[in-house]
């Protein structure tokens, strides 16, 4: 699907999505296994909720179209992949500043997760670097530099687990 079709109404630019369409229990069991295997093919996800391929590939198409599903991807070892130093940057920001630093943020080497939250900061950043030189480069160059940023803090993580979706926990799911 287009990139436009897949955006968020956050004033980004991209066309806004259409209103939400309600979900029944085939579209939640279609992202039941979706979460699970982002790779099961039309005829499998068919199979497993009992509707036809031309049936399953619609309502894919339609919950990719809804923005329910915002894009297929790999769940990556960033360790393994090179990038072996991670971070989670809070950041404090000039009000009202949001849309303009996220598409700062969104443009840096590394950065994999941002946030707009409550609370003592108003951003969390998580990026992956190869080693702790790109990591303190990118905090000091690069997050540090972006005029409406007043101040960060940078939390060094040791050691992460991705809880992607378990088997254990599917009734959880959508």
């Amino acid at each position: 699907m287009a990139a436009e079709q897949m955006a968020d109404t956050g004033g980004d630019g991209l066309a806004p999505l259409p209103p939400a369409r309600p979900l029944d229990s085939v579209d939640r069991d279609i992202l039941r296994i979706l979460r699970t295997d982002g790779r099961a093919s039309i005829r499998a996800v068919a199979e497993r909720v009992h509707v036809s391929r031309a049936n399953a590939y619609a309502r894919i198409n339609r919950l990719v179209e809804d923005g329910v599903i915002r894009g297929f991807s790999a769940r990556v070892n960033h360790e393994r992949a090179g990038q072996g130093a991670s971070a989670y940057i809070t950041l404090k920001i000039v009000q009202n500043s949001w849309r303009t630093v996220r598409e700062q943020l969104q443009a840096l080497p590394g950065a994999t997760h941002i946030a707009l939250v409550s609370g003592d900061f108003d951003v969390l950043l998580l990026v992956h670097t190869p080693d702790n030189r790109a990591l303190r480069e990118l905090v000091l160059t690069r997050i540090q530099s972006i005029p409406e940023v007043l101040s960060t803090r940078t939390l060094l993580v040791f050691e992460e687990t991705d809880l992607g979706p378990r088997p254990d926990h599917l009734s959880e799911l959508a």
